[in-house]
């Protein structure tokens, strides 16, 4: 007799109960996803395996602790795990500070100037923290595409698949999500320097 296929969620559940059989089956459904999404930013093996290995070892501890809340978005969680995982090993190899290529959205483009002055400085950090209280009041899901695209680095493909909608979907949800931050920064009379 065939099993029942349990959902993302229920199988967190059940682990988070201490069944390592849900665990299985949750990287048996995901692996192959996550470790081409990893492998496909490092072009590493051996890094890919080894941020693979991290990326669970996040994920168990989260579960373990029961402070994983994302339900029903399991694969997203686990893959901005994963990319925050692969972000913080450039940083560190770099030593110089990421920063992700924006020029499509110039209205969150930011300045990296080791040469700026003090006061540039604290302007600019006033203006991140503004711009991020404002797509606070966005709706939910432009929230959420700011975040995986901008923040997060997916490309729309990729966003496409893990909220299962189209590109157009997401790419529309994007254009809607920038024009509602410009109204709102024309609102409260800020200006970002393009």
């Amino acid at each position: 007799m065939a099993k029942e296929i349990l959902s993302d969620a229920v199988l967190v559940k059940q682990y988070a109960s201490g069944n390592e059989w849900a665990l299985a089956q949750l990287l048996q459904r995901h692996k192959s996803r996550i470790y081409s999404f990893i492998y496909s930013k490092v072009k590493d093996r051996d890094l890919s395996d080894d941020i693979f290995q991290d990326t669970f070892i996040k994920v168990i501890n989260t579960i373990k602790k029961e402070s994983y809340n994302e339900e029903g978005k399991f694969l997203p969680w686990v893959m901005r795990i994963a990319h925050n995982l692969i972000i913080d090993h450039f940083r560190k190899v770099s030593k110089v500070k990421f920063q992700r290529d924006q020029e499509e959205y110039s209205i969150f483009a930011k300045m990296i100037d080791s040469d700026l002055n003090i006061e540039s400085q604290m302007i600019n950090t006033q203006l991140e923290d503004d711009l991020h209280l404002l797509v606070l009041k966005l709706p939910e899901d432009q929230q959420e595409i700011i975040r995986l695209r901008l923040y997060d680095d997916l490309s729309f493909k990729e966003i496409a698949e893990l909220n299962g909608i189209s590109i157009n979907t997401a790419l529309g949800r994007m254009r809607y999500a920038i024009i509602n931050l410009r109204k709102l920064l024309a609102s409260k009379q800020i200006i970002l320097n393009d």
